[in-house]
Parts: structure tokens; C-alpha cells; sequence
């Protein structure tokens, strides 16, 4: 049986990757709406028909529309949610009295709450209950997917119309595969940002492929042992939100965290990095996160450990990846054990 095609979609926040996810629902036919901060955001974006900072020279097809008012969410079947991952929590709880009683929700972001612990399909689901919830993830540089190159993403869900909103997206560049494992595709895209912070640095420091490589493949392993812990399946880990997502970020030069982890190793601090970057860097604040939820379920997390004293206790680029390297050695283990 075939589903029900969407008819109207939103999403919340004019990010690059909110305006890339709205593009590809327009291009798609679907009447969408980019919701804006301001009306003074949503009116210049309007007018420019392309967001001019983002994602420069890419054209609002027709049927898509920048708002601002929460009115303008009234009728819409599919709200997706592309905003900083500790800010969505407020975005959602903001648009409580606009969103309609069955609209599937949507996470784009990727992080743990710092505050929480939470994914960010459980803070949507704590701000608008009642409603499906699914979650994208996959190795999706915003630039690439705007220009229309090859890509691929995974949807994941419990109770929402997967095969729907899939199709909202699926195009023949842009390929959408399904899951049910919303905890794994969500923690492949929230950890994978740690990781490659850590592979930046890796890499200013000139340390080679066999470094890199090491720094994947041990951070894949904690990625995947966190993500055990906490439900998921570990073969999602080996997929399009695991390792698909941390080859992209931690090799582009279109990365965000990646870079954080150059300029870190150049000797900036935090502050003076994300200053340069001028935008999110999703793994600085998933780093701590993601620690406070480990220890709460026993799992080792020393690559993330290293870097969070680099990020907010004043450790040496250098010395953290000293102190990895003179770790008592031990047998191997598949990323699933403990």
C-alpha cells in the first residue's frame, strides 16, 4: 500500500542545513515553509530567494516560503527541526501552541542535550507529545546536498510514517534509506562530531592515514559501545549514521568539527576557534554530554575523555594525545563488547 504523500512540511531554523532540508522538500513539490527567527530575517531571505550567507547561489525553488509568524505552521503534516541541538528544546517548547495535533516531527539535528542527556527526538517528544517522531541522519555536508551532488541519509523511527516521509525526500540524488533504530541513528550522528574534532587535530598535526585511520576506528568503537549502552543496535553504527557520517565529517574540508579540531592543535582556545568558524560546532557541546551519560551507564569513553580537557579543562593538544598513546595496551575488541 502506498503511503500518503506529504502534502506540507516546515522547518524550523534557517541554518545551512535547515534551508538545505527545505530546498529538497521544494524541489520535491511540497509546499514548504523555512521558519525564520525574526521577520526580519525571514523578509531578506524572502526577497533574496537564496540565503546569501548559507548556502550562496543555491535558488529557492518554487513552493518554498521564509516565515517567521508560528501561524504559518497551521495544516503542516511534517515539522522538521534543523536548529543548534541545546537550542531545540527551546524552539520546540516556542511552537507548542502552532504545531498541529498529528504532525510527524522530524529531528535534523545532531547532539545530547548537555543539560538532559536527552536525543533530541526524546526533547521533542518531552515539548510536543502525542505526536510520531523520526530522525535524519547520515553523512550530509549541507553544500553538497544543496548542489545537488550524490548523497545518501537515513530516516529512522518508531511510529512515524516512515515510508512517507522518505519519500518527502528521496530524489535521485539524494538517496533516503529507513531505519527503526532511532537510538543508533541518533547516536552515530551526535558522537561522530566528537571523533571528528579529534581526527582535525590528527590531521594539523601531520601525524598521517595510519594515525586517522586509528583515531576512526577506536572512535567508531566509542561511539558504538556508548550507544549499546543506551539501546541501540550496534550494526546502525556501521551504517550511514555511524561510519558513513564520521568518514564525511571527519575528512571534509566543509566540516565544521573537523576544523575546531585544526585550529585547537594550531593553538587557539575554544572561544577563539568557534569565534573563526562563525557558526555551530555541534561536537564541542556533545563532548561533555556525552561523558555525563557514560558515566552514568559505565561506559569508557577515553578519545572524548582527551578531549574535553582540551576543550574546557586547559589540556595540551599534544599531551592529550600522549596521554592516549601511553594507555596500557590490550587485546582488541568488537565495538559491540564491553
Amino acid at each position: 500500500m502506498t503511503a500518503r504523500p506529504i502534502r506540507r512540511a516546515a522547518v524550523v531554523g534557517a541554518t545551512a542545513w535547515g534551508t538545505t532540508l527545505a530546498v529538497l522538500l521544494a524541489r520535491n513539490g511540497t509546499d514548504t515553509t523555512l521558519l525564520a527567527r525574526t521577520p526580519a530575517e525571514a523578509a531578506a531571505l524572502e526577497q533574496a530567494g537564496e540565503h546569501t550567507r548559507r548556502l550562496p547561489g543555491v535558488r529557492f525553488p518554487p513552493g518554498l516560503h521564509v516565515r517567521a509568524e508560528h501561524t504559518a505552521l497551521a495544516g503542516v503534516e511534517l515539522l522538521c527541526f534543523a536548529v543548534p541541538a541545546q537550542t531545540l528544546a527551546a524552539n520546540a517548547a516556542a511552537l507548542a501552541g502552532a504545531v498541529p495535533a498529528h504532525a510527524t516531527l522530524l529531528s535534523a539535528a545532531k547532539g545530547i542535550e548537555l543539560d538532559s542527556g536527552l536525543r533530541m527526538s526524546q526533547l521533542l517528544v518531552r515539548a510536543l507529545p502525542r505526536r510520531p517522531v523520526a530522525a535524519l541522519s547520515g553523512p550530509n555536508l549541507s553544500r553538497e546536498v544543496a548542489a545537488g551532488l550524490p548523497g545518501t541519509t537515513v530516516i529512522a523511527s518508531r511510529d512515524a510514517p516512515l515510508e512517507a516521509v522518505r519519500s518527502a525526500f528521496h530524489s535521485t540524488t539524494f538517496r533516503v534509506y529507513t531505519s527503526e533504530d532511532i537510538v543508533g541513528v541518533e547516536f552515530g550522528g551526535a558522537l561522530k562530531n566528537v571523533i571528528a574534532i579529534a581526527a582535525g587535530m590528527v590531521d594539523a598535526f601531520g601525524y598521517g592515514d595510519n594515525a586517522k585511520a586509528a583515531i576512526l576506528t577506536r572512535g567508531l568503537a566509542e561511539m558504538t559501545r556508548l550507544a549499546v549502552a543506551a539501546g541501540a543496535d550496534p550494526l546502525t553504527l556501521q551504517g550511514l549514521a555511524g561510519v558513513g557520517d564520521l568518514v564525511a565529517t571527519s575528512y571534509s574540508r566543509l566540516s565544521r568539527n573537523r576544523r575546531l579540531g585544526e585550529l585547537l592543535a594550531g593553538g587557539c582556545g575554544l572561544d577563539e576557534a568557534l569565534a573563526q568558524i562563525g557558526a555551530t560546532v555541534e561536537g564541542a557541546a556533545t563532548t561533555p554530554a556525552a561523558l555525563r551519560l557514560a558515566a552514568s551507564l559505565g561506559v569508557e569513553l577515553p578519545i572524548a575523555e582527551g578531549l574535553n580537557n582540551i576543550l574546557f579543562g586547559g589540556g595540551a593538544p599534544l599531551a592529550a594525545v600522549t596521554a592516549l598513546l601511553q594507555r596500557d595496551p590490550k587485546p582488541e575488541r568488537a565495538p559491540s563488547l564491553h
